[in-house]
């Protein structure tokens, strides 16, 4: 397998930088009416189908290069996960492995030589878009290698893993419920106008975005 140009697996690239601005120029059109839904009609895909189309055809171009050559019917769940495995050398996130002395620490105190692989966020998010775009390009849902229960394995097997070098497992925070602070309300007028104090840090919730891996290395 050739290692090649670095695929784009979990950044999406910022597109769509022009699509705003149309509207209120209708000579682009060349019919000066109806300028502003022609505009529209021609809006750039979302980030998600850009990444999703990025992806599949970094895929086909690793069955083209595979040695020897796949063909997308002959594609299994094992190639699916070979295929995962390929991307690891591109990965930024440190996993510690079983010796390493920062095994199982939420934040080493200093660097080590264990591998960088790819986030099990990013990975659980490609093999999502992965089998989108295999359906959405012809392929039938019973044979969608992207849903192999293998898949669903390796998965499993690499968010554990990683779960248990970094110290920290895969949990989605629960939403603190706020006790209620409307005690003195009533009788102060002063309160009135404010009330913007509580509330705050239940946006910060960690579960890991599938369509968004880490921007930058991280210690697992």
């Amino acid at each position: 397998m050739e290692a090649g140009s670095e695929p784009v697996v979990s950044e999406p690239a910022g597109e769509g930088g022009g699509g705003g601005g149309g509207e209120d120029q209708p000579s682009a059109s060349g019919t000066g009416e109806g300028g502003g839904e022609g505009s529209t009609a021609a809006a750039a895909p979302s980030r998600y189908e850009s990444q999703k189309r990025r992806d599949w055809t970094t895929f086909l171009q690793y069955l083209r290069n595979h040695k020897p050559p796949l063909t997308l019917p002959r594609c299994s769940g094992a190639h699916v996960i070979e295929f995962l495995k390929y991307l690891d050398q591109f990965g930024k996130t440190k996993v510690h492995v079983t010796g390493c002395p920062h095994f199982g620490h939420p934040n080493p105190p200093a660097p080590c030589a264990c591998p960088l692989k790819q986030a099990w966020g990013s990975l659980d998010a490609l093999i999502g878009r992965l089998r989108a775009a295999y359906e959405e390009n012809g392929g039938r849902p019973e044979s969608n290698p992207f849903a192999a229960r293998a898949v669903r394995i390796y998965l499993r097997e690499v968010k554990d893993t990683q779960a248990k070098a970094r110290g920290v497992p895969y949990e989605k925070k629960r939403k603190r419920s706020t006790p209620a602070t409307a005690t003195a309300t009533g009788n102060n007028g002063r309160n009135g106008g404010s009330g913007g104090g509580d509330g705050d840090g239940d946006d910060t919730g960690g579960a890991t975005t599938v369509g968004h891996p880490p921007p930058a290395t991280t210690t697992v």
